[in-house]
Parts: C-alpha cells; structure tokens; sequence
C-alpha cells in the first residue's frame, strides 16, 4: 500500500530497521476498540523475563518470524542461541553486548480482550531505579520464577529480587498479578508437579505477608523457551487444570482509570526527534491530555501548549490514564526537561514544586536505627531524588494506625511512623489520597529497599519567574501584553519569557541584537 511504501521510505532515510518497523505499522491498528493495560514484567535475574515475554508477543503475531530468524542468527554467533526471544526486546546493540535488558522496553501485544503493553523490567539489581519507575506504571505485574534447582532458590533468598520486586509492586499500587512458574523443561525430572507444587506453597506464603491474596492470583507453569502452556495448553503439563499465560491475562479485571481528576502525566524520558522537535514520553496517570491544550512542568513551572500526542505511532485527540503517549511541546528544549518532571493542565491544579511533605512510612529492611537526617533516595512516580528525614513525629501501630508514641527518637525493622521530608532537590509529589500514582513511594539506601510509603499532605513551593513558552505575539490576542519593540526591529517575530515582572530578554535575530522588553502577567495565557 502506499502508506506501507511511504513508511519504508521514511524509515530507510533514519537507518531503522526494515523488518521491525513493518511490525510496528502492523501493531499500530491494534486495540482500538480494547481496553489498554499495561503489564510489567518482573523477576530476579536470568529468571526468564525478556525471553518469555519475547515469545509471547512472538506467539501473539506481534513480531515478524523473520526478525525473530534474524535474532536467532545473531544470538547464535554471539555464542546466546537460548537469548533469541529476549533479542526481541534487547534490540539495542549496546544492550545486547552486554547481556542486559537495561532501560524500560515497551512493546505491544494483543489478546481477545485487552490491548497490552508489555513493560520489560530488568532483574539485575544495579537497574532496580528502572524497575520501579516501570512498576509504577503497571495494572498488572507478571512475576517470573525460575523453577529450577538453584534458581528459585536463589529469587527467594533475602538478597534475591523475587521478594523485592513483590514487595515494590505491591507498594506502588500494583494490585493485579500472575505468577509465571518459568523453565519447567528444566526442572528434575522436567515439568515436575512436586517442584510446581513446592514452589507455589513458598511463593503464596510471602505474597501474603506483602499484602496480596494468594487465591486470586493463577500461577502458571510454562516454559518461556519452549512456549508450554504461554498461549495454548501443553501436553507436557497436562497435571496443571488452570488458565494459560494468555487466558490468565484475559482473566484480569479492567483496570479503572481517574479521567475525572485534574491531569498528571510524569515523564519517563524526553527525546529530541528531528523535523519535529523536543517530545516528552510518559504515561497519563489521572485526567486528560490533549492537543492543543497549555501543559505546566512541575516542578520548574514551565508552561507551554501540546503541539500533538501519539501513542504507538498513531496521533490521538486525547489521551487517557494507562495511555504511554509521546507528545510534541511547543519552544521548548530537550535541557528544560527531565524524567521525574509531571506534567500537568495549567488551568486546572497544575503540579508544583514539593517545599516538604509529611508521609506515613514501614521500615522494612533497614540494618540499623533510623532518625532525623537520614537521607536516603526516593523512588516516587518516575522520579529518584533524595529526601531528608527532617523530622519524625510519631510512631504508629502499622495495622490500626494508632499513635504509639510522639517524636520518637528512631525507627527500626518492623516499625512504622509519621515523618517528615524535605527533598533535596526541586520534586513533584501529591498526596496519596488525591493522585495515588504520584503519593505512595520507596525509600531505597545500600541498593535495596528499606522503607516503603504513602504521603498524606504536601505543602508546596508557588512558582516564582517560572518561565513560559508559549509564543507571544503582537498579534495574538491570547495574551494581554505591553511591549516595546525598537521601530528598526517592528518585523521580527517577538517570543518572550513570561514572568510577573519586567524582564528583559536579549536574543539573536539573524546578525542583529535584538531587546525585547515585555509585561506579562504569569496567568495572562
């Protein structure tokens, strides 16, 4: 088709990869009249994660066999052969020379029910930051166990990340799971019931303690490499009497999604795509988002409009919560923003700048004693900023919330309490209460998690000379302006840096130094 042509050729001009883009024209119409989920795939390290979820969108038709053939290849004359599904998703070179799925990869599946986006986290603990920030972003987290002699062992073990990234799924308000028990081709003798059995006994007992219901969730047995029981049943397993992988995704429950609250979008990244220029990446946590409309950053306070919003390669009129979206932002530079920033409507509650907070937190893992001045690093939405422990007001029976005892001295292990924080760096948070995505966090210090919680009030910086991109004009009438420009200079286009005093901003037009001088009030636009 000629859509089909001009993609090609648009693609061969930025050197992108032939057989992967057809995929991504041929996904792209996927889901539209679904309902879209997004899963996150967790699990300790080389417990199968990108390999099971490689063959899974393989399966499901998402991926070419040829690019699959071509991953084969490469694997196998690198010496990898049993990585050719998990190529699917290192597809990076410097990923692949490494071994190790290192940033959050998103890829796009469908099943009879739902529209999917599948969140590959990595297991290695070194990448855990990665792993919370695409946590936070889930409805439903698949956790993959290795089944084998040695490698269950090792996920559950103290150190293992099998426990932790429970744990963090929990915390982040990941309330749906299914548990993978993976490698079953593998076990002693090969797809043991006992081994199956053994595993789903211990796995069940610590989701408890975490928090979720062990009756509620299925636990699969399959072999990610093989592909048992991951779409179809397998006569391999034929003991198990429960769903598939894909028939316990289309078992989840619609997740639902707070349109009615004002927009809150945290950014994963920020590209710089040529011929169209700076896009933020993030996924709609609460609200609306849509083209055309004027976005405020938190917690610079840079305001500025959507140019347009798209989501796997397809422009939307709006986007939604659960929605991953790219969208372009008018005279703004890739430096002015971060991952970690929100984004939110300028009209409606935009984010600020957290001044401190007051948080209810459980010690959970902590060597020692905790008390005021610890610093440790916060993992909130997508954001990873160390806060002070400035205070600590009480201690509280972590089941009942009841107040035990007032400015304690310490928390330990076991313990939980009221705190204040003060971050060390400009943040967005909310209260729990009011945006759950941006209100419940990890507290993490020695590579692991000590202290997880929700936050219960926020008091908040006012923006001052925060700068604003939206284009001025003398002949617009969206803002209300005096402007004084030099007769010599009446042509040039004029942009300014809103603020709520006069500000001088010299620019470059071609050779000439132009001034501007404008006054402007901050909600003139």
């Amino acid at each position: 088709s000629k859509f089909l042509f001009l993609s090609l050729q648009w693609t061969s001009e930025r050197g992108l990869e032939f057989d992967l883009f057809i995929q991504f024209i041929a996904v792209s119409s996927m889901g539209k009249e679904k309902v879209h989920i997004n899963i996150v795939v967790i699990g300790h390290v080389d417990s199968g994660k990108s390999t099971t979820t490689g063959h899974l969108i393989y399966k499901l038709g998402g991926i070419d066999k040829r690019v699959i053939e071509r991953f084969e290849k490469e694997a196998a004359d690198m010496n990898k052969r049993s990585f050719k599904y998990a190529w699917v998703l290192d597809k990076l070179k410097a990923e692949r020379e490494r071994g190790i799925t290192i940033d959050i990869a998103l890829w796009k599946f469908e099943t009879t029910k739902y529209y999917c986006t599948v969140i590959d986290a990595p297991g290695h603990r070194d990448f855990i930051k990665n792993m919370i920030t695409g946590t936070s972003q889930a409805d439903c987290a698949v956790l993959i166990i290795d089944s084998t002699t040695g490698g269950f062992e090792a996920g559950i073990s103290k150190d293992g990340q099998t426990r932790e990234h429970a744990l963090l799924a929990f915390t982040l308000g990941v309330r749906q799971m299914i548990c993978c028990c993976n490698k079953m081709d593998a076990t002693t003798p090969k797809y043991s019931k006992a081994r199956y059995d053994e595993i789903v006994k211990e796995v069940s007992s610590y989701l408890k303690k975490v928090g979720y219901n062990p009756e509620k969730i299925p636990f699969v047995p399959i072999s990610g490499f093989e592909g048992d029981n991951m779409i179809e049943r397998s006569t391999n397993l034929d003991w198990y009497k429960g769903p598939t992988l894909l028939e316990a995704l289309d078992m989840l429950q619609e997740p639902k999604r707070p349109l009615d609250k004002p927009l809150r979008l945290p950014l994963q990244d920020v590209y710089k795509i040529g011929g169209i220029g700076t896009v933020p990446v993030g996924r709609v946590e609460t609200g609306i988002l849509k083209p055309g409309m004027v976005v405020t950053f938190g917690p610079t306070g840079l305001t500025t409009e959507v140019k347009s919003v798209e989501m796997h390669h397809e422009a939307l009129q709006e986007a939604l919560p659960g929605d991953n979206v790219g969208f372009n932002v008018k005279n703004v530079s890739v430096k002015d923003l971060k991952r970690g920033y929100v984004a939110s409507n300028s009209k409606e509650d935009p984010a600020k700048e957290a001044a401190n907070f007051t948080s209810q937190v459980i010690i959970m893992n902590h060597p020692g004693q905790i008390g005021n001045g610890y610093a440790p690093v916060l993992d909130c939405h997508t954001s990873h900023i160390a806060v002070k422990f400035a205070e600590l007001l009480t201690k509280i029976d972590r089941r009942s919330g009841k107040e035990l005892e007032k400015e304690p001295k310490f928390l330990k292990n076991g313990d939980a309490g009221v705190v204040k924080m003060i971050p060390t760096k400009p943040m967005v948070v909310e209260t729990f209460s009011e945006y759950p995505p941006l209100g419940r966090f990890a507290v993490r210090d020695m590579r692991q998690t000590v202290a997880v919680g929700v936050i219960k009030s926020v008091e908040k910086k006012e923006p001052t000379g925060a700068k604003n991109s939206v284009l001025i004009s003398v002949f617009s009438g969206a803002c209300l302006l005096s402007s004084y420009v030099r007769p010599s200079f009446a042509s040039l286009p004029l942009s300014g840096t809103l603020s709520e005093n006069r500000v001088l901003d010299r620019r470059w037009r071609g050779s000439v130094l132009c001034s501007v001088v404008c006054w402007a009030k901050t909600d003139c636009c």
